[in-house]
C-alpha cells in the first residue's frame, strides 16, 4: 500500500468517526486527505471499493492479533486473553469502520455482502478452533457453529457500541466483558475464576 493510498484510507476513517457512510463524498474525502479528487480514482473504483478496502484491512489486523487463540499451542485461557487484548486494541483504533459498514449494510447490497463475508470468516475460524479444542477435551461437546456465531455477534455489537464513535468506551471494561463470556461459555466457571484471579494479581503488581 502506497503512502497516498494510506492517506485516503486514514481520511475516510477520520470522517467516519463523526459521520455515517451515506454522508461521505469523494470531494470531502479528498479534501480531508489533502489531495485532488481525481487522485481517488487511481486507487479506488468508488466509495464502496474504499469501504471494502477499509474492512479488509481491519479483518487482516484482527486475524493477526487473533492468531494466539486461533492457532497457538499452550494454555487456551492465556491465549484467549492475548487474543482479546489485541481485538480490543484494533477495534478501539478502527471502530468506525465496522460501525459504518454494519449500519449501511441493511440498505446497501454491496456492503451487506462485505459485512456478511466479514462475519462468516470469523465464524468459520472460531468454529474450527472450538471443534479442535473439543476433540482434545478442552471444551465440552456441543454444536460449535451456533455458539461461535453467538459469541462473534456479541463481540461485534459490543465493540461497535463502545468504539464505533467518540467518545469511546472503556477498553478494560470491554475486554473484561468479552473474556468473561468467552471463557465461561467455552471453558467453564473454573477457568473463568482462574483468569479473574490472574487479572487481579496482575493489577496489584502494576499498582506497586
Amino acid at each position: 500500500m502506497c503512502i497516498r493510498d494510506r492517506s485516503i484510507l486514514d481520511a475516510a476513517l477520520k470522517f467516519l468517526w463523526t459521520h455515517p457512510f451515506r454522508d461521505l463524498t469523494v470531494g470531502e474525502l479528498m479534501s480531508l486527505a489533502g489531495t485532488s479528487r481525481s487522485a481517488f480514482y487511481q486507487y479506488f473504483e468508488d466509495l464502496h471499493d474504499l469501504m471494502e478496502a477499509l474492512l479488509r484491512g481491519m479483518q487482516e489486523d484482527i486475524f493477526a492479533v487473533a492468531a494466539p487463540w486461533l492457532q497457538g499451542e499452550g494454555d487456551p485461557i492465556s491465549l484467549l486473553e492475548e487474543t482479546v487484548d489485541g481485538l480490543v486494541r484494533v477495534c478501539y483504533q478502527q471502530g468506525p469502520t465496522v460501525r459504518a459498514v454494519s449500519d449501511a449494510a441493511p440498505m446497501d447490497g454491496r456492503l451487506e455482502k462485505a459485512w456478511t463475508d466479514f462475519l462468516k470468516d470469523f465464524d468459520d475460524a472460531a468454529t474450527q478452533r472450538i471443534e479442535q479444542h473439543q476433540a482434545v477435551g478442552l471444551i465440552k461437546p456441543f454444536d460449535a457453529r451456533p455458539v461461535a456465531i453467538a459469541l462473534n455477534r456479541m463481540d461485534a455489537f459490543l465493540l461497535i457500541h463502545h468504539f464505533g464513535r467518540r467518545p469511546r468506551g472503556n477498553r478494560e471494561s470491554v475486554r473484561d466483558a468479552i473474556l468473561r463470556v468467552w471463557i465461561s461459555t467455552l471453558y467453564g466457571d473454573k477457568a473463568l475464576a482462574k483468569s479473574l484471579s490472574r487479572s487481579k494479581n496482575s493489577t496489584r503488581v502494576k499498582k506497586k
